[in-house]
């Protein structure tokens, strides 16, 4: 199988990387914001449709099953068809699944924009880094992926405010309608911008045999790096989930209070992004940089948990375990790239980064019953603990990156 990359000039101009960069970053932002579409305005669908934790907890449930389920097969359509199709394909499910939000009668309707919004973000990841991949430039690909975690995080911070604030001026269907009209512009704005965001399905020489499309399943790599996401985001959902429930338990932080921190836990790690750019582009071992990142995030973690801190060096120390976490996004991007086989870009990302959504999905599971015991602080600390087998993982990756080298 031979990879299927445009000819890139040399040296590529800089406007024309970042171009690419931006408008991709645009729709990784747009299936961030996707992933909370219903989230924030839970308190509401509680009072207007009678709904219970555990209906809404569903939900949830349904949005990272189907997105994980689809993820792993969306892959291999993207290597097929190219990835543009798929990315205006994605967008088009947002907006029916807002329009269909806009006039949800009862928890079914819910269900089904959970389910639309799923396979909707499921074709993101194989994508977007089928693009990068092959229409960046190498020498700023950290860069590039820096800017795909930054534009990320912008997309789950601007949800809540997006749907709360219209809610409280006009009304959760009108902010669903509105956000309709969103996608509808960024998907114009896209096509206007189609020519850079086109790739070519992978090919097979005409002189070689052809591989099965499933033979990138056989490498062992590929599972490891499945396994990294599933752990290290297993410990993200437990601080996105849990950690203002932990902090007013241990500490008496108000919930407000504790609110904000969780906020600065994602600028720090917007900002560690950002700088974990720099040290990807210059970093020859990806894998030491990823795990030594989340080494010092579960240090930091795993000391929150111990209780040792007062509330207020506990809420900074918890905040800056999203900078370590960040820094190692753009290297752990860099990481999968350098395993992924020639020609199979959509598929390895597919199926590794629907561990994402794997790890999503059982985390609460898992620690909710840590919670609901009131074992807050072994919360915390069993999340330190699956980080820190995360680390092991990731050099997992680069040994066998390395051998097949």
């Amino acid at each position: 199988m031979t990879s299927a990359t445009h000819t890139l000039p040399t040296p590529v101009p800089l406007q024309q990387d970042a171009a690419i960069i931006g408008l991709v970053g645009l729709a990784h932002a747009a299936s961030h914001f996707g992933h909370l579409l219903l989230v924030p305005l839970f308190p509401v669908f509680m009072t207007e449709f009678g709904l219970s934790f555990s209906q809404l907890g569903l939900l949830t449930s349904t949005f990272f099953v189907v997105s994980g389920v689809g993820q792993a097969s969306a892959g291999f359509v993207v290597d097929k068809l190219g990835a543009r199709p798929m990315l205006f394909a994605a967008l088009g499910l947002f907006v029916l699944a807002c329009l269909v939000a806009s006039q949800a009668t009862g928890y079914s309707s819910l269900l089904v924009v959970a389910a639309m919004a799923g396979l909707a973000n499921a074709t993101f990841h194989p994508v977007d880094f089928t693009i990068l991949n092959q229409r960046v430039s190498a020498s700023r690909l950290g860069h590039a992926f820096s800017a795909h975690g930054l534009t990320g995080n912008l997309g789950w911070a601007l949800a809540p405010v997006f749907f709360v604030t219209l809610n409280s001026l006009y009304s959760w269907r009108s902010a669903y309608l509105v956000a309709a009209i969103m996608y509808l512009a960024i998907i114009t704005l896209l096509l206007f911008n189609r020519d850079k965001l086109s790739t070519q399905a992978a090919v097979h020489a005409a002189d070689t045999p052809a591989e099965h499309s499933l033979a990138f399943m056989k490498l062992p790599v590929v599972w490891w790096c499945f396994a990294f996401f599933l752990l290290s985001t297993m410990t993200l959902a437990v601080v996105q989930n849990f950690s203002v429930s932990i902090l007013k338990a241990l500490h008496g932080i108000s919930f407000e209070t504790a609110t904000y921190t969780l906020t600065a836990y994602m600028l720090c790690g917007a900002l560690g992004t950002f700088v974990g750019g720099f040290v990807a582009a210059n970093a020859r071992q990806s894998d030491r940089v990823v795990a030594l990142s989340m080494s010092a995030a579960a240090v930091l973690l795993g000391l929150c948990g111990t209780g040792l801190f007062g509330p207020t060096l506990s809420m900074v120390v918890l905040a800056s375990t999203g900078f370590a976490v960040g820094v190692g996004g753009p290297s752990r991007d860099m990481m999968i790239k350098k395993a992924t086989p020639k020609g199979a870009t959509g598929r390895v990302y597919g199926l590794v980064y629907s561990g994402l959504d794997t790890g999503f999905a059982i985390s609460p599971l898992v620690f909710g019953a840590f919670m609901d015991r009131g074992w807050y602080g072994a919360t915390l600390l069993g999340a330190a603990a699956v980080l820190l087998l995360s680390v092991v993982a990731a050099l997992g990756v680069g040994q066998r990156t390395q051998a097949r080298a």
